[in-house]
């Protein structure tokens, strides 16, 4: 009998559902006796006990259902070691369920921090297979991460709806896509929306950049312009500021968020009307994209495969246009950012958008 626990951490996205469909679907295929434990709520089901035995009937109408049937939440790697408010020792805790349900392997699903704890469980003696799961496409050792090209879909969808109201008002127009800290999300979908200005966490950005292309616009007689901003990005005076200079800027902040504070210097600067559009959450939201469907049955197959192989400790990643085993110790902690030197942006510049720089 073959025990594999799911797990899903971190942020939802639009295809959870349609990867661990295709992780399960591939070991009913394989195995005539495999179990399958849906571990509730991310981390925190592992923690404290919370499971349930999941049947193939689960699997079956999810390819095209976003979120995640097994929920989800956050539990930042550096509380890890940290007991909780009862006093329990966490990763212990996580390991002791792991051997009480007599798990073969654990699927984790998630980003950043999820991959961290799913190496500190490795490291730990459990075994343990990933998948690359975020919106904003920054975990390293894949090209592409699953939710990533849903997110974009929608993200350019805004921005393409704001083009005509832009047009027909002559407006500024500044759309704010999420990506705190990396900004692949806003780059393509500031691309594929047509965007004039595209402000990236990666290339801090000069606000007198920013107006100089504004006013160029309006000089070509062009009567509106719009921005993809990333929640994320930074002017140039703010990213010379230490972290701790930073922080105190930040809490004495009186914008909301980057964008309503680049807005008002443009509207003071130049005079135009500017508005503000925030997409937020709905770029997590609704159902994946049929290429997200695609990568995320063929790495859910893939992740089944290192499974019955006994290859544990990777994460699956996707590299030029192939389907690799990827080490933990060599994600965990590591984000994939935007070159600003990288063909993509020497790319769009030619098209003439301005990145602020």
């Amino acid at each position: 009998m073959k025990r594999i626990g799911f797990l899903t951490s971190g942020g939802d996205c639009q295809s959870l559902n349609a990867t661990m469909r295709g992780v399960a679907k591939t070991l009913y295929q394989a195995y005539s006796d495999v179990e399958i434990y849906g571990i509730l709520e991310g981390y925190k089901g592992l923690i404290y006990g919370n499971y349930r035995l999941m049947e193939p009937k689960d699997f079956s109408g999810i390819l095209t259902e976003g979120g995640t049937i097994i929920g989800t939440s956050r539990q930042p790697f550096k509380h890890m070691r940290t007991p909780d408010e009862n006093g329990l020792d966490k990763v212990e805790a996580m390991k002791k369920n792991y051997r009480k349900w007599k798990l073969d392997c654990l699927v984790i699903l998630g980003g950043n921090g999820t991959h961290k704890t799913a190496n500190l469980l490795w490291e730990e003696g459990c075994n343990v297979v990933t998948l690359p799961k975020t919106i904003d496409n920054d975990i390293w050792g894949t090209d592409i991460t699953f939710g990533f090209q849903s997110a974009v879909n929608i993200a350019t969808n805004a921005i393409d709806c704001i083009h005509t109201t832009a047009a027909s008002h002559g407006r500024v127009f500044i759309v704010e896509v999420m990506g705190h800290k990396v900004g692949w999300l806003t780059l393509h979908a500031g691309i594929a929306g047509g965007a004039d200005i595209i402000l990236l966490p990666e290339i801090p950005y000069d606000i007198n950049s920013v107006v100089k292309a504004l006013d160029k616009r309006t000089k070509e007689g062009k009567r509106f312009s719009i921005l993809a901003v990333a929640e994320g990005a930074i002017s140039k005076e703010d990213a010379a500021l230490s972290k701790k200079e930073l922080k105190a800027k930040k809490k004495n902040n009186p914008f909301p968020s980057i964008s309503y504070q680049v807005g008002q210097e443009i509207q003071e600067r130049t005079g135009q009307e500017v508005r503000i559009t925030v997409p937020g959450h709905t770029q997590r939201g609704g159902e994946p994209s049929p290429y997200d469907r695609v990568i995320s049955s063929r790495l859910g197959s893939a992740a089944a495969r290192l499974i019955i192989e006994g290859k544990y400790g990777n994460m699956v990643g996707f590299r030029n246009n192939e389907i690799v085993p990827v080490p933990l110790e060599k994600v965990a902690g590591k984000l994939k950012m935007v070159d600003p030197n990288a063909a993509i942006i020497q790319e769009a510049k030619g098209l003439g958008i301005c990145f602020g720089d």
